[in-house]
């Protein structure tokens, strides 16, 4: 384990990816805040990480409420005094339907979560970063393979996550004067409850039904510790972690 002391705030820390970030970053030294909507869920999860329990701290929080997350960086530097890392993870999605049968609340919902929610977490990642001390910081954002392509019937989805490359950018570029640097993880295929379904076939663009292949959630979180370790004056700004043979490279 790293002999450290810095802080991490992980979104959507309760199951999938973000679980396995958590653990990863407790076992790599750091004392992390568990973020996500179901505080029985986050509890399990500081369970698992055995002694390195104690550097943990489970926050129930709804990143699409202002309010909530105000509380939750607030309760962050209440407890830990800084941050130094935050992981914007948690993610929504609806089940795919066809683009013109979609409805605004649909729509909306994923906004909320995706887009919204990573922008509130990041302002607030912003205020506490520049004015610590030592100042700075990293965040990172979970893009996904649809920052790049869509999936048939997701337009919510990728929308929301092109539009996180766009914010990544943006934060990266704004949070220099600050030190705070900020890269983006597009994953593809990762073995988590949202996406367990590839496995069992979903439909392709040319119309096919076909099972894809997927990828330990661990692979993903030890590259967003890798990421996370690099000293604040080099920064991975794009990072894709994918299954091999997934059908993302390539035209059909």
């Amino acid at each position: 384990m790293s002999q450290h002391s810095k802080v991490a705030i992980v979104t959507g820390a309760g199951t999938g990816v973000g679980r396995a970030t958590a653990l990863a970053l407790l076992r790599d030294g750091y004392r992390v805040v568990l973020a996500g909507r179901r505080q029985e869920m986050l509890d399990q999860v500081v369970a698992e990480a055995g002694p390195a329990a104690e550097r943990a701290l489970a926050v129930p929080t709804d990143i699409s409420d202002p309010a909530s997350v105000r509380a939750l960086f607030a309760r962050t530097v209440e407890t830990f005094g800084r941050l130094d890392l935050l992981f914007n993870n948690a993610g929504a999605n609806v089940p795919g339907v066809l683009l013109e049968d979609l409805t605004i609340e649909q729509w909306q919902k994923v906004v909320a979560t995706n887009l919204t929610g990573t922008f509130l977490c990041t302002q607030e990642a912003f205020r506490i970063m520049k004015d610590q001390h030592p100042r700075g910081g990293r965040i990172i954002n979970n893009g996904s393979a649809s920052a790049h392509s869509p999936r048939p019937n997701s337009a919510p989805y990728t929308a929301t996550k092109h539009a996180i490359t766009g914010l990544t950018k943006s934060t990266a570029l704004d949070g220099r004067k600050y030190d705070i640097a900020c890269g983006q993880i597009d994953i593809g295929n990762a073995r988590t409850p949202m996406a367990a379904r590839l496995a069992k076939g979903v439909l392709q663009p040319n119309g096919a039904i076909a099972p894809e292949p997927l990828i330990d959630p661990e692979h993903v979180a030890n590259a967003v510790v890798h990421m996370a370790g690099l000293p604040l004056d080099t920064n991975i700004l794009s990072l894709t972690v994918m299954a091999t043979k997934m059908p993302f490279v390539g035209r059909g």
